[in-house]
This record gives C-alpha cells, structure tokens and sequence, in this order.
C-alpha cells in the first residue's frame, strides 16, 4: 500500500512523513506538490520551507498541481491507500480570492476523482476553523457554519466535496439540513459503505517549521515589538502539529484504545487542547518555558488601529495592518471536547508542547 499526501511539502505534511516514517518504516510514502522540499512556493509570497537546508524529507517527491487533473504518477495506486489531502492556499489575509477557490475547491474535486477512480477507500481532508466564521460564541461540531471569508468559504465547500466522494457520488444523499456539515448528532451517517473520510478542523497548528502565527508571537515578545491589541482575553484554540498528525493517523487507521471505529463513514473533529487558551495564557506559557522575562504592554483599540492603519501605509515589514490586528482581537472560541473524549489521548500538553517548539 501507500500513503499519499497532497501538499506532503508543507508545514504539517512534513510532520506527517516523519510519523509514517516512524511508525510504518517499510511503507512508501508519496508527495504530491507543486513544492519540492526545501525550495521556494511559486503560488506563496515569502514562503519558508518546512524542510531547511540540509535537511531531507522521508517521501518520494512527485511534482503535482491538483488544480488539474492527477495523472502520470511514478507508481500505481491501489484501493489499500491512504490519502492525505493537505494540499490548500491558507494564509489569509494574503490571496485573492479567486486563489483560495483554485487550489481548495477545483484541488478536492481533483483529488476525490483520483480517489475514485482508483478505488480509494480512506481519505483525511484538513479543513479549517475558518467555516464557523468570526465571532465569539463557542463553536462545537454541530455549529452552523456561517463563513464569512473567501477561504473559509472555499474549505466548506470542499468538506462537501469530500461528502460526495465517500457517499459514492450519490449527491441527493449528502444534503444536510440548515447548510450543516453535519446532522445534530455531530457524526454524518455512513452513506458511503465501505469508503471512510476524516474531516479535521484544527486550531491554530503550530510547531517547529511552522513560520506562522505563533513563531511571529515568540519573536515579537522576545524582540519587545508585541503587545495586547485592545484585549488581552481573546481566545486563540491550537493544537501541537505533533499531536494533530498523531490523531489523525490513529482515527484512520483503526483506533488502538479498544474501540471500534471501522464502520464510521465519516468523522468530524475540531482539532484543538481542550479548553482553549486566551492569548494572555498563550503568552504566560511562551514565557515560561522559555525563561522569556520582557513585559508585554497593552495598547488599547483606540490607539492600536490608528498605528496599525499608519503602519500598513508605511510598508511595515512585520506585515501589520488593520486587517491582522482585527483577526488578534477576534477569539477562535473551538471547542475540543469531542476530540477530548473519543478515546485519543494527548501525548503533550501545550506547555509540553510549546517547549518543544521554542527551547
């Protein structure tokens, strides 16, 4: 058999090879990216490789777009597979829209056909928090998503995409009601016999080679170039990408914690530490493991959008701008429990995690 991962050059496809690698050392492991490892992205400005120079990446590079059909791969695919499908345009703000809508939308439609038509059986799809939209309230599974940006819009409809792929194409029996992703229960029925597709929508991944949110809060309190913009309560739900390539492999190949989960045609998890962190804790735990001593200052709103607005104007090369500060001020309120109580157990706690990452 093998393991095929879309994106495979990316942040957490990385991290997902190097568990394959780990757990499964005699199983050929195939990445499909327009990416090779350890060089600059065409499609993202002022990429960073997860895989640094010198580094090598455990899988077998396949150059791929899956804004086009996948065809002429090196190897022949076999119903026993497993499909990753990381592939996504995510950064946002940052693309236009219509960027978000190739690679995420026309992407999942390629790679379900590819599944499809070499009878593919198990497929993960990384979705995103961003379907649920901005707002405070506490977000579960059963939540209506309600997205209110062209990304987030583009990841619900490729969770629907998926839906179709394991319900065998048969489209009338995919319809959720009230635009749900998921009936009230929280787990979409099995319509797909024998197919099985996991669904996660993380929080905020971070981890070493993430270059992202959380490397840019690390370095702004040690360089003193952050402080609370106008709250210091808004909730910010992560998850360790240790942890998240952890359960995702455990949740499709079977569970080892006694439980039987073969029959489930489709999961549904929101992938974060339960409960999720404020940004002031985030912010005590960075310091903490790392024996960071500065003071973070608050600035009130009043004062932080004028600066962010003159900063923006300036060509602040930290790449603050309104929109950034609005999306610090606004919680990603996720709830975990689901994940909390499926029978995963975590392996690192965020302080466990975080020292990881930052030491």
């Amino acid at each position: 058999m093998n393991y095929i991962i879309t994106g495979g050059t990316g942040f957490i496809g990385t991290h997902l090879t190097n568990l394959l690698n780990e757990v499964h050392p005699d199983v050929r492991v195939w990445n499909l990216d327009i990416v090779k490892p350890g060089t600059p992205n065409p499609v993202v400005k002022n990429y960073k490789p997860a895989v640094r120079e010198g580094e090598k990446l455990g899988s077998i590079f396949v150059e791929c777009d899956v804004r086009r059909p996948i065809e002429n791969l090196p190897f022949e695919p076999t119903s026993e597979d497993v499909i990753f499908n990381f592939a996504a345009v995510h950064r946002t703000p940052g693309h236009e829209d219509r960027e978000y809508f190739e690679t995420n939308i026309r992407g999942a439609e390629n790679v379900c056909a590819f599944a499809e038509k070499y009878g593919i059986r198990k497929m993960v799809f990384t979705s995103s928090i961003a379907p649920y939209g901005a707002a405070e309230e506490l977000k579960t599974e059963d939540t209506l998503p309600t997205p209110n940006t062209a990304y987030g819009i583009s990841k619900l409809v490729a969770e629907k995409i998926h839906l179709v792929w394991q319900a065998g194409g048969h489209t009338e029996n995919t319809e959720i009601t009230d635009g749900q992703t998921t009936p009230p229960n929280g787990t979409p029925p099995n319509l797909g016999g024998e197919r099985r597709l996991l669904i996660v929508r993380p929080g905020v991944v971070f981890g070493r080679g993430e270059n992202g949110n959380f490397s840019r809060l690390y370095w702004g309190i040690r360089k003193h170039t952050f402080a609370y913009p106008g709250r210091k309560d808004t909730i910010k739900a992560c998850v360790y990408v240790k942890e998240l390539v952890r359960f995702m492999l455990w949740e499709i190949e079977g569970r080892t914690d006694g439980t039987d989960n073969t029959d489930k045609g489709v999961a549904l998890y929101n992938c974060t530490f339960e409960p999720a962190y404020t940004i002031e804790q985030i912010v005590t735990a960075m310091k903490k493991v790392t024996d960071l001593k500065p003071w973070v200052p608050y600035i009130p709103n009043s004062i932080i959008m004028p600066m962010a607005v003159c900063a923006k104007m300036i060509g602040s090369p930290m790449g603050i701008c309104p929109a950034r500060v609005k999306k610090l001020q606004i919680s990603t309120n996720i709830c975990g429990k689901k994940l909390a109580s499926c029978g995963y157990r975590f392996k690192y706690t965020f302080e466990e995690a975080g020292g990881l990452v930052l030491r």
